[in-house]
């Protein structure tokens, strides 16, 4: 592993798993911990606000079980994600309960992080926060994160345009904390090549669209796996801020994916009731262009086995050491 944080020593695969609305279950983020891969959830998939603690009881209870009966391949940490947006009225009881529960990592998303980098630096935890351009990266990191969530083109859900290549080697040039790159990560073969490109961490969301516990339809889950790289359609339509869906879902949903406006300068969305509500977050469903990798719904303790495995045999194939 590259990253020395004692957080982040139990990592068996230098992976974080994102945190997917409505998808990452308290069953999905306690498998992906147990295989050794950050397991993160969206504060609002807790509903209401008082059900967050129950989630967090929950996750911390197994994973300790876990850890007591497997005491040579402990749980990874897990993580909480925050939307700082005006529009979420959840925030600050969120964020008490977060401090509160000392969560290991808490991943914030659009706004300002410099509250929560605070409340939560008291008890040593850690905080990611997701960006998309250098502007975004150079705020947080004045805002003291301790990594950098890079989102770049590709990836499931609020996306940038930004190549990798590009973000990637242009963050390195100033930050020295962690860097974590998003987008259209699948394959072991792609978390290697992330850390090639000087990422610390992997940061996957669709490859575990499709575990078994992912708290999607079988409707969706099968829309993942049917769909390739082209199936993936990139709007501000519904939220307000670019994101990319199935192209399958926006079709049946009644759209055009071929004529989609722009929503231009509509307030962006991110309440906490709305989110529950509107039709974009039921029936529009996220996916990042690395769906065409994904060949079939498997438990995620198979993912992260096949993952571990892909991962070995790149380093092997490029002549690095097996691990």
């Amino acid at each position: 592993m590259t990253t020395t944080h004692p957080l982040l020593q139990r990592l068996r695969l230098p992976a974080v798993a994102s945190p997917m609305f409505i998808a990452s279950s308290v069953e999905l983020v306690v498998a992906q911990c147990k295989a050794g891969i950050v397991g993160s959830f969206p504060a609002l998939n807790a509903r209401p606000a008082a059900a967050l603690d129950a989630w967090i009881d929950a996750i911390e209870q197994q994973l300790a079980a876990h850890d007591a009966t497997h005491p040579h391949a402990p749980a990874a940490p897990y993580a909480v994600n925050l939307i700082l947006h005006k529009t979420n009225d959840r925030l600050a009881a969120d964020l008490a309960t977060c401090v509160r529960r000392r969560v290991p990592i808490v991943i914030t998303s659009v706004g300002n992080p410099a509250a929560v980098v605070e409340a939560v630096h008291r008890y040593g935890g850690l905080v990611f926060h997701d960006v998309v351009n250098q502007r975004h990266a150079r705020k947080a990191a004045q805002a003291g994160v301790d990594g950098l969530i890079l989102v770049c083109a590709g990836a499931g859900g609020h996306a940038g345009r930004l190549s990798p290549f590009a973000l990637v080697g242009e963050v390195k040039q100033w930050f020295s904390g962690l860097v974590l790159l998003g987008g259209a990560i699948t394959r072991g073969d792609d978390i290697l090549a992330a850390q090639a490109m000087g990422a610390d961490l992997a940061y996957m969301g669709t490859r575990f669209l499709a575990a078994t516990e992912a708290n999607i339809t079988p409707a969706y889950r099968q829309a993942v796996l049917d769909a390739p790289a082209e199936g993936i359609v990139y709007t501000d339509l519904f939220s307000g801020v670019h994101a990319n869906y199935l192209r399958s879902s926006v079709a049946t949903a009644g759209y055009d994916p071929d004529a989609l406006p722009d929503r231009g300068a509509a307030e962006e969305d991110f309440g906490s009731e709305s989110m529950a509500k509107a039709k974009v977050w039921r029936d529009i469903w996220s996916a990042g262009q690395g769906v065409g990798s994904i060949g079939e719904a498997e438990g995620t303790a198979a993912i992260a086995a096949r993952l571990q495995r892909e991962y070995g045999e790149a380093r092997v194939r490029l002549g690095f050491a097996a691990v």
